[in-house]
């Protein structure tokens, strides 16, 4: 992954995709918080930008267990711990949006009893038409969801 970065090089910041917002009239305009490039404290849950070709690269490494071109990136027991429940009996209820201008509320295919796992949401129910039950998802501020029911094979 050449091109992942919690800091973008400076060669490479004409790189980077500007971050755009709805506004209330339906006119898009450019956020005035765009990709960092210097000066904030990395955080575990965000802050990184990638390529998508980095990222199709990372969830490969995730789908065959943990390992990408014959190098072992994670171990298959820790891949297989990121989809397994963490929170018990407790359930993830829709979320409303803390930055309505730049995504949509996020609901869940089994409102109130999807779970979360160390990287990813548990699907917990099968819904005709929907993701199947054990699937794992995730999703950020700017509306982009992926999800995956070969990962939740792995972990079985």
């Amino acid at each position: 992954m050449a091109d992942t970065f919690y800091f973008v090089p400076q060669d490479k910041e004409a790189r980077l995709v500007t971050v755009n917002r709805r506004i209330a009239d339906g006119s898009i305009v450019k956020e005035s918080v765009q990709p960092p490039t210097s000066g904030f404290t990395p955080i575990g849950g965000g802050g990184l930008s990638s390529t998508a070709y980095d990222y199709l690269r990372f969830t490969r490494a995730l789908l065959n267990g943990g390992a990408l071109d014959g190098a072992r990136i994670l171990s298959a027991g820790t891949v297989a711990l990121m989809g397994q429940n963490h929170i018990g009996a407790l359930g993830v209820p829709a979320q409303k949006t803390a930055l309505p201008e730049r995504s949509d509320d996020f609901s869940f295919i089994a409102d109130g009893r999807d779970k979360w796992g160390l990287g990813f949401l548990i699907t917990a129910d099968t819904v005709p038409g929907k993701r199947s039950a054990g699937s794992l998802s995730g999703a950020d501020p700017n509306n982009t969801y992926y999800w995956s029911t070969r990962l939740a094979a792995l972990r079985a």
